[in-house]
């Protein structure tokens, strides 16, 4: 259960305006350097590590894999085994493949799960101010933002984004409840031609659907 809510979290992400003229130029700036950064990759790949820690701080779960992403809105996340689930997006539907369990869920690509990390890395960069509050510091050649979505229904309140010599670095989500999800980014490789049939998923025989 634990693994299949860390999956989702990837799939499922707003503050009052800010008053200041100082504080909205800030955030004005830190919107387009984000963006620059993420147009930057119309294709990614590379591998994963992600550890899960409760609120005291110890480990829920440790997993690595492989992602690839490409824009618009596509997405490949392949966790390897013991704990092995694929989550794939075609830009249209979501599938979240758990071989354990002999089961895909299958969902509509619907607005509330475009405010999602994955979705970041390889949706609309257009629409980040409509759904983020944005924070950014720089030091060097690491870029370093704080997105707060604007929802309210969103399964984390605050998503780190890091960036070094222009490469996503690492990410770190924040729940609700206090848990924290650590992403480190390994190998990344930008714009190299991905196959069409990356991003589609074919059903095993004898796996059960669920269509959310």
């Amino acid at each position: 259960m634990l693994n299949r809510i860390t999956a989702w979290r990837w799939i499922a992400l707003c503050a009052a305006l800010l008053a200041a003229p100082a504080m909205a130029e800030d955030e004005a700036a830190a919107a387009e350097r984000l963006n620059q950064l993420l147009s930057a990759a119309n294709t990614l790949t590379g591998n994963f590590s992600q550890m899960t820690l409760s609120s005291n701080g110890s480990s829920l779960q440790e997993t690595r894999g492989q992602v690839t992403l490409q824009r618009p809105g596509k997405f490949r996340w392949h966790t390897d085994p013991p704990l092995e689930q694929v989550l794939i997006s075609d830009g249209g539907q979501v599938w979240l493949y758990d071989p354990d369990l002999m089961q895909v869920t299958i969902q509509k690509l619907d607005q509330r799960l475009t405010h999602t990390p994955a979705l970041l890395l390889s949706g609309d960069v257009s629409t980040l101010t409509d759904n983020f509050s944005i924070r950014w510091t720089q030091g060097g050649t690491v870029d370093d933002f704080v997105l707060t979505p604007k929802a309210s229904d969103t399964m984390f309140e605050t998503l780190r984004l890091s960036f070094r010599d222009g490469l996503i670095n690492d990410m770190q989500l924040n729940d609700p409840i206090g848990q924290r999800t650590n992403i480190l980014f390994q190998n990344v490789v930008l714009n190299e031609p991905v196959a069409a049939d990356t991003f589609q998923f074919e059903v095993p025989d004898g796996v059960d659907v669920i269509s959310e």
